[in-house]
């Protein structure tokens, strides 16, 4: 089983798995090798994207530009990087059996 993220030269590697339009944005555990983020945001014109940015940011204590894409901007699966997280949330970086 792979790990869900991983760390880089101080970067943090996430693979998640967005779950658009639900009543709040949140952490919701894993969905197979990838961490499961539920987003308020619709999936239209790059705005659960942009949401998307703009929980990790404020997550992981970074500013919004310190957090991007790396792949699946267009699908539910995503790489994103964030570069030298300041906080450390658990519930992002939970450990699978």
């Amino acid at each position: 089983m792979s790990q869900h993220y991983q760390w880089t030269d101080g970067d943090l590697l996430l693979v998640c798995h967005l779950q658009p339009k639900a009543s709040k944005s949140e952490f919701c555990g894993l969905h197979g090798d990838a961490l499961k983020v539920r987003i308020q945001a619709p999936p239209v014109e790059g705005k659960a994207n942009s949401e998307l940015i703009k929980f990790l940011a404020k997550q992981f204590g970074v500013s919004k530009s310190a957090v991007s894409i790396i792949s699946g901007e267009l699908n539910r699966h995503k790489r994103v990087r964030i570069t030298q997280p300041q906080k450390l949330p658990a519930e992002a970086l939970i450990t699978q059996p």
